[in-house]
């Protein structure tokens, strides 16, 4: 007898199978946990190589796709074979692709690298100084209010108790571990590194062969509606994460830019550092500026009370140029979420992974907000329920026959009300269209 698939014997037996399979895991998950964890991290430092190649890849794709475009053409001329020439445009854009990346990195590095450490350094050996400085400052400014002198010397002197213990005891001894390392853990890095440059390499060349592979294993297990709706729904993915992931590089690279030339006009201290601080928290949505300008305010504070004014000014107009002009032309609405969701993304995946999880919580929550509001809507649809949100907004009841809302009496909808969901409706609008494409 012929077996297939779709037989209902095999949908049992399978069923049957994940349901003992799962169960396992739950056990192991519950009984065995220090040793589940311990296998995963295992089998995570096995994937290294292959996770450092596909972050690589990722990020390089769009370059990548601009010189497979621009150089086709001239190779077709070298090549007679088209096939041939689209082989060699892959592996040579790719290497290209891959090194012009690893070169702007190395460059950078040179540049900041070296600074940071020596500004680290300095500020360690330097930092008892400033505080005693600072001390000075605050007790000739308060001498004529004795309570609130009192109150902050007792505030300041734990801070600064705080602070000199951090930095000896728990800053410097990982920064000299960084720095220097083991043998073998500098070896095993070095290893992961290159197989992981080589890795990205073969993901680009093979990333059409890969994709179709992916649609032909999708198509294969499900029906043809719902593939249909699974590799709609994985671009979806890919241009949410690829447009607010690059989107928000180029913005917190220029970001630590602006703030490392107006800090060389002010003349303000340790430059270097306090730019890259500034741009690398900038990356967190919403709560990255305060994360980055808090210490390094109070770090200006502890050399320069005046300057310390001068930089809490120039970060608010900084941020506000970022968050009304910079950011909304860069990203645009990458991700369709309101400010309250955007907060909500970032405490739950920060809560969960910690800083990677600040960094990749709003466009991972921006993908599952899509996903479950197309459910919602293709659930409506099957019911022949409207789908609009604003159908709902002053909806006492619907109508059990028509299936049309019932409004309370004397409610109309607000102008700001009507703007944002024409906003919101604009938004799904354009991604089922880019979806079709």
């Amino acid at each position: 007898m012929k077996k297939s698939f779709q037989s209902p014997y095999f949908k049992w037996g399978l069923t049957a199978f994940l349901v003992i399979f799962f169960s396992i895991c739950f056990f192991f998950s519950i009984f065995k946990m220090s040793g589940l964890f311990s296998a995963l991290k295992s089998f995570v430092g096995i994937l290294k190589p292959f996770i450092y190649g596909a972050v690589v890849a990722y990020f390089v794709l769009p370059i990548y796709n601009l010189l497979v475009k621009k150089s086709l053409p001239y190779t077709k001329k070298i090549f007679k074979s088209p096939n041939k020439a689209l082989s060699w445009t892959k592996m040579l854009c790719s290497i290209a692709s891959v090194f012009l990346l690893l070169a702007l990195i190395s460059a950078l590095l040179s540049m900041v690298l070296p600074q940071l450490a020596t500004s680290i350094l300095s500020l360690s050996s330097a930092m008892p100084d400033y505080l005693k400085e600072l001390s000075d400052w605050l007790n000739i400014t308060l001498r004529d209010n004795q309570i609130l002198q009192d109150s902050l010397m007792q505030i300041y002197h734990k801070f600064s108790n705080w602070v000199v213990a951090w930095m000896q005891d728990d800053m410097l001894p990982k920064l000299i571990e960084i720095m220097g390392g083991s043998l073998l853990g500098t070896v095993n890095m070095l290893k992961n590194v290159v197989v992981g440059i080589i890795i990205a390499i073969y993901m680009l060349c093979s990333k059409d062969l890969f994709a179709a592979q992916a649609k032909k294993l999708i198509y294969s297990i499900f029906s043809t509606e719902r593939a249909n709706l699974i590799v709609k729904n994985t671009r979806f993915v890919h241009r949410v994460f690829g447009g607010f992931i690059t989107g928000k590089l180029l913005d917190s690279l220029i970001i630590g830019i602006i703030t490392f030339i107006v800090m060389t006009l002010l003349n303000m201290p340790y430059i270097v550092l306090i730019s890259v601080v500034i741009g690398v928290t900038n990356f967190i949505p919403f709560f990255g500026p305060f994360i980055g300008a808090i210490p390094c305010s109070l770090l200006v504070l502890m050399i320069d009370p005046i300057q310390f004014i001068y930089f809490v000014i120039f970060i608010l107009i900084l941020q506000q140029f970022d968050g009304n002009i910079l950011g909304p032309k860069i990203l645009g609405d990458s991700t369709g979420l309101s400010s309250f969701w955007v907060m909500f993304a970032i405490l739950i995946a920060g809560g969960l992974f910690g800083f990677v999880g600040m960094l990749i919580g709003v466009p991972l929550f921006a993908v599952f907000y899509s996903l479950v509001s197309s459910l919602v809507n293709r659930s409506l649809s099957e019911k022949n329920l409207p789908v609009q949100t604003n159908r709902y907004l002053y909806t006492d009841h619907i109508d059990p026959e028509t299936n049309r809302p019932i409004p309370f009496k004397n409610e109309k909808p607000s102008e700001e009300t009507s703007i944002s969901l024409k906003k919101k409706r604009k938004f799904h609008i354009n991604r089922n269209n880019e979806n079709d494409k």
